[in-house]
């Protein structure tokens, strides 16, 4: 913290205050109405050598930076800066009023006011060199700007205690030049400061830009009128009057109504500045490098040539479209220029507009802005391209292109009707003596269409531009074309990804209904049949424990039938178990499963299997029942066929067909069916498909494949 702000930060009954505690801005209150009373005695004081127009300046100035101060000062965020703004507008004040008390005047009290005149007017200049550093709200932020606006103040100090021990005043030309050097060397840290800034602090910093903007632009224009035709009479005032701007942008950006779109003003503003600074460099040269300098009325002259040029670049920016457009139309009559379709095409790539209506619009746009006779866009894929839009209208159209055509056309340039003679003759079919332009549309290698258009052989000859607008529109045409399908690309995976959670869900349902029937299936099967035998067991076996005394003849006979008995429950356990999981599958796989299976079946089949090892048992288990399921089912719908169980490896997956020589069934109503849902739910859990193939009095098989997991 430099010594200013020390000073500047101490509480009104001067406790010491650190760095940390906020500032309190009761000196900027005392300090604003002093300075502005400090400028009226400098006013007062000019009584003896006059009152000048100049005067008048400083004292408005005092009270404008006086008012800025006060704005400022009210924001506890910018309060550091009203500080600096406070202080920079009694150091004016005194200054101002030190060199007017001094003029004429001599004694003691003189020779201090011309000690402290330029003085004041160099610290003046450090503190604004402070306050760049400082943007935006007053605060050092690092050692680097500490240190920089201390070697400022002592600079300034320095050269203002040489200047009034030698009795010196500040000229108005070296203020402004010091005062141009200070804002050069702080330019670069208060940019990146800028550029760093973000929301309410940006836009307060662009009004103080704008402000600075305008007031550069006032002073560059005054002193070029000056040196060139020595008007006015007092540049320096007037100039200074201009850099009022500055605190009444300071008080601007204080406005929530005032902050927004200043970033676009400022834009315009810099562009002026830069645009008048070229405007005097040109006639610099000319005039004072190549020539001479102007007197009499040859400064008039000069000077209205100067405000002229000044006016006329000015006006040339907002003029500029209409210009273009008159000059389009003066040019190419009711057309529009070359490339108006191209720049109008990017303003309506839009996902609001079908692309259907883009490409028609195009066409129209085409043939107004190139006067055409017809322009035509195609598109598709494949082998075959549809005529999409066309102006005239010529209704649908397709245009054969093969595979070694599509190649050569996808990498053509915009080529005319001899080129098209050759490639796509069937194009050309029709347009006798007429001017074609072709220009392909592609993406990445890839034909994705054609734009065509066509003017009378009399009409105008296609130019370079011509074909430059058809090759960039085109290039944009494919871009959007290619955009279209990955959008549908997009949308099919979606509509993909939704149709297959929706099976996947009904599959879910259907495997617990599955399961649940299953369970109670099984329920059922024990219920009506192995615990029907075995209480039937226990009750003759009490039968023949009471005949063992009195008829053990009886009882024996029943003890043989019971031992039958026993064997059926047996086997119809064995049976139950089979049906649920075969220890056989569990022991030695799915071929040797289906074989046993198939020699319980009431059909005679044959099981092809040759050459195949076990597998997954999760596979082993899926074509297991599937077949076993298709085997149901053809003893239920071809009870005297014939079957053919084959299995075989191919392609990384396990595939098998059941095919019977049955009366056959139409597919379509089978596959709807509960025995289908049951094997595409089985396999599609393991990645797997099935589908059936029959037709009336043809038989039928069922098809199905697994994929095997990579070894």
């Amino acid at each position: 913290m430099t010594a200013l702000d020390t000073v500047l930060a101490r509480a009104p009954e001067g406790s010491p205050t650190g760095p940390a505690r906020t500032p309190v801005p009761g000196l900027v209150l005392l300090a604003a109405p002093l300075a502005i009373a400090i400028a009226v005695g400098g006013v007062v004081a000019a009584d003896r050598s006059g009152i000048v127009a100049a005067d008048w300046v400083r004292l408005a100035l005092v009270a404008t930076w006086a008012a800025a101060a006060l704005a400022t000062v009210r924001r506890a965020e910018l309060r550091r800066l009203g500080r600096l703004l406070g202080a920079g507008t009694l150091l004016g004040a005194l200054g101002f009023a030190a060199a007017r008390y001094a003029d004429g005047r001599t004694g003691s009290g003189a020779d201090a006011a011309r000690f402290a005149a330029p003085l004041a007017c160099l610290v003046l200049i450090a503190v604004t060199f402070h306050v760049l550093l400082a943007l935006p709200d007053g605060h050092l932020a690092t050692s680097v700007r500490r240190g920089g606006a201390a070697v400022g103040y002592a600079i300034a100090a320095l050269i203002g205690i040489v200047l009034g021990s030698r009795s010196e005043q500040v000229t108005v030309a070296g203020g402004v030049v010091a005062w141009s050097l200070a804002v050069i060397a702080a330019l670069p840290a208060a940019h990146r400061t800028y550029l760093k800034s973000a929301g309410t602090m940006r836009q307060r910093l662009q009004w103080l830009g704008c402000g600075a903007a305008m007031a550069a632009e006032i002073g560059i224009t005054l002193g070029a009128m000056r040196v060139f035709v020595g008007w006015p009479a007092h540049a320096g005032a007037v100039a200074a009057a201009g850099t009022a701007l500055i605190p009444l942008a300071i008080v601007a950006s204080m406005s929530p109504r005032l902050a927004g779109r200043i970033d676009q003003v400022l834009v315009h503003t810099v562009s002026v500045v830069g645009l008048t600074v070229v405007v005097i460099t040109v006639y610099v040269v000319v005039v004072l490098g190549l020539g001479r300098s102007p007197t009499g009325k040859e400064r008039e002259l000069l000077g209205l040539s100067m405000i002229a040029a000044g006016i006329a670049a000015i006006a040339y920016v907002p003029a500029r479209e209409r210009l273009t457009d008159a000059a389009n139309r003066l040019v190419y009559g009711e057309r529009r220029a070359p490339d108006e379709a191209l720049r109008t095409f990017g303003q309506r790539l839009t996902r609001a507009i079908p692309m259907e209506e883009l490409l028609l619009q195009l066409v129209e746009s085409l043939r107004k802005t190139m006067a055409l006779t017809a322009a035509e866009v195609w598109t598709g894929g494949g082998d075959v391209l549809e005529l999409e839009a066309s102006v005239p209208d010529h209704g649908a159209a397709t245009l054969a292109v093969g595979a070694k055509e599509r190649t050569v056309v996808a990498r053509a340039g915009v080529s005319g009707t001899a080129w098209a003679t050759v490639w796509l003759p069937a194009l050309v079919a029709g347009r006798d003596g007429a001017q074609l332009r072709i220009a392909p549309v592609s993406h990445s290698g890839e034909l994705l269409g054609l734009i065509v258009v066509e003017r009378p052989a009399e009409g105008d000859v296609f130019t370079e531009e011509d074909e430059r607008v058809l090759t960039e529109l085109a290039r944009q045409v494919g871009l959007a074309l290619h955009n279209v399908q990955l959008d549908s690309a997009l949308q099919a995976s979606l509509d993909e990804v939704r149709r297959q959670a929706e099976e996947l869900r009904a599959s879910r349902a259907r495997i617990v209904a599955t399961a649940d029937a299953e369970r109670r299936k099984i329920e059922r099967n024990l219920h009506d049949g192995a615990q029907q035998h075995l209480v039937a067991l226990a009750v003759n076996l009490r039968l023949a424990k009471d005949l063992l005394v009195d008829d053990p003849a009886t009882a024996s006979e029943m003890l043989d039938a019971l031992a039958a008995d026993v064997k059926d429950t047996i086997q119809d356990l064995r049976d139950l178990a089979h049906g649920i999981y075969p220890p056989l599958l569990r022991d030695s796989g799915v071929i040797e499963a289906l074989r046993a299976a198939s020699s319980r079946s009431p059909l005679a089949v044959d099981v092809d299997a040759e050459g195949l090892g076990r597998f997954p048992t999760e596979i082993e288990a899926a074509v297991y029942f599937c077949c076993l399921e298709a085997l149901q089912n053809a003893a239920k719908h071809a009870p005297d066929s014939r079957v053919m169980v084959k299995l075989w490896e191919e392609s990384g997956g396990l595939l098998f067909t059941v095919t019977d020589d049955g009366p056959g069934f139409d597919a379509e109503v089978a596959q709807r069916g509960h025995g289908f849902t049951n094997m595409s739910d089985r396999l599609g859990a393991i990645g797997g498909t099935v589908r059936w193939e029959s037709s009336p009095g043809h038989g039928s098989t069922v098809r199905g494949s697994v994929p095997l997991p990579r070894v």
